[in-house]
């Protein structure tokens, strides 16, 4: 198979389409033809040498995909050949095919083409595992979400307001703030023209909000 080779730490321009061994199976994993792959911020870390694959991943970028399943282990059954998936990856999604455990397998979504599936495995289990397995945030409560116009922030605004949270966003333009709107957001503040901390005060008369979702987490 063809995959996209990390040749040496640096720019982009050490990314090289090579011709490599196709991934081997174990028995709890499936075998996906790759149908897309999505870009993710570890994976530009990766290519400068910064953020090296876990030990036994595939050594290729790629944290999600969608595709075909094309091989299934002999413990696997939920999955089958020819479903239509996408997956969380350890690595390799850039490459023609990829071995994933089948618990890191999803259906595709109705009304999500099989393309755009790509991009929902890493947001979508960010999101649902800080925000509903941790945090449990429920209908009727307040959520604030800083850079609500990144990936993982416009899908944490969406799936709040499906279950019937108030969704707080901070963005840094005018421009990304009515995109947050646009996707359901009930409060956007430009931190970088107001202070989020009293807007939010003011808006909750005093109580602050039940989750809040920081996407950097750093200094």
């Amino acid at each position: 198979m063809k995959a996209v080779v990390i040749t040496n730490p640096g720019g982009p321009e050490v990314l090289q389409l090579q011709q490599v061994e196709d991934p081997q199976i174990k028995d709890d994993e499936v075998l996906i033809k790759v149908e897309a792959t999505a870009l993710n911020r570890a994976d530009t870390l990766q290519r400068k040498g910064s953020h090296p694959p876990t030990p036994g991943a595939s050594p290729y970028p790629g944290l999600e995909c969608s595709g075909i399943i094309e091989q299934v282990g002999k413990n696997v059954t939920r999955w089958k050949v020819g479903d239509q998936v996408c997956a969380l990856l350890a690595g390799g999604g850039y490459a023609e095919k990829v071995a994933v455990p089948a618990g890191q397998v999803l259906p595709v979504p109705s009304g999500v083409s099989l393309k755009d599936a790509a991009a929902l495995p890493e947001v979508a289990c960010t999101v649902w595992s800080t925000v509903f397995m941790m945090s449990r945030l429920s209908a009727g409560e307040t959520f604030l979400v800083h850079g609500g116009s990144s990936g993982i922030g416009t899908f944490a605004i969406q799936i709040a307001k499906y279950y019937g949270a108030k969704v707080f966003v901070t963005a840094g333009s005018d421009e990304k703030l009515a995109f947050c709107k646009d996707l359901g957001a009930d409060v956007c503040i430009n931190y970088k023209t107001e202070d989020f901390v009293p807007r939010v005060k003011e808006e909750t008369a005093g109580r602050g909000v039940d989750v809040i979702l920081d996407n950097m987490g750093a200094a």
